[in-house]
């Protein structure tokens, strides 16, 4: 039998790199996934069909995630599409770098806006089902520099600091009722964001990593999957790193 076998998953953020990857793998272990993006484009549509394609339910959604109304009535359709909600991976985010002297009020107010409220607003309108349920799993995608810092990027490293004290306290919260929460942390992770990155940049970010390279989206959907099946069923308020040994 599968580790997600008839669960359904909602992943946010999810049209592309790690969320696509978390998708895909929950699909590919037997859950039916929901999951959300910004916009409808070929990347949202191709995620839609490889869900398919493995032979479960998936279905797309447009939503704002730092909206909390938008959120409320983005879950209320899903929970009317699928039945049920089971697993909740808060994963939408963005950076908008800068040193603190340089950064603009909304560059802070976005990033916290999108990798913080939405995470807020999701579990807001998932917990009330998960509790009826009386089981859940809910997972919020933080990263090392939540727990180290880092230098030109005080707005990211506040929000997913934020995302794991969220995860803690909601693991505390709802614990009584069934309900896990947990973090992921990962460290540098090869995603089109990264690509970006000059091959110099990479180089230097592969030295400081004792396993000597990159993540990939796959290497943080297998701690997801781990955290979001019941193998991972007596863990609860905890952030697990997926960074190869970096920061650690």
């Amino acid at each position: 039998m599968k580790l997600l076998e008839g669960k359904v998953a909602v992943v946010t953020g999810a049209a592309r790199g790690i969320g696509k990857a978390i998708a895909l793998k929950f699909a590919s272990e037997g859950a039916n996934v929901a999951f959300t993006d910004l916009n409808v484009d070929d990347n949202f549509k191709n995620t839609e069909k490889e869900i398919n394609d493995l032979g479960v339910t998936g279905k797309g959604y447009v939503s704002n995630a730092a909206n909390f109304e938008d959120t409320a009535n983005v879950v209320s359709q899903i929970v009317k599409d699928f039945g049920r909600i089971d697993i909740l991976v808060n994963n939408a985010g963005i950076t908008r770098d800068g040193l603190m002297l340089r950064m603009s009020e909304q560059q802070w107010d976005m990033v916290i806006n999108v990798n913080l409220k939405s995470a807020f607003n999701f579990i807001h309108a998932v917990a009330p089902v998960m509790v009826k349920q009386r089981s859940g799993s809910i997972i919020n995608m933080a990263s090392v520099v939540g727990v180290s810092g880092n230098a030109g990027q005080a707005n990211y490293s506040a929000s997913k600091a934020g995302m794991i004290g969220l995860a803690k306290s909601i693991a505390k919260e709802l614990g009584p009722r069934g309900i896990r929460a947990n973090a992921i942390a990962p460290g540098f992770i090869i995603t089109d964001m990264t690509n970006a990155l000059s091959d110099e940049v990479k180089e230097g970010w592969a030295k400081q990593i004792p396993l000597r390279r990159g993540g990939t989206p796959e290497d943080v959907a297998n701690v997801a999957l781990f955290l979001a099946s019941d193998l991972a069923g007596y863990v609860s308020g905890q952030v697990i790193h997926c960074c190869g040994a970096m920061n650690c």
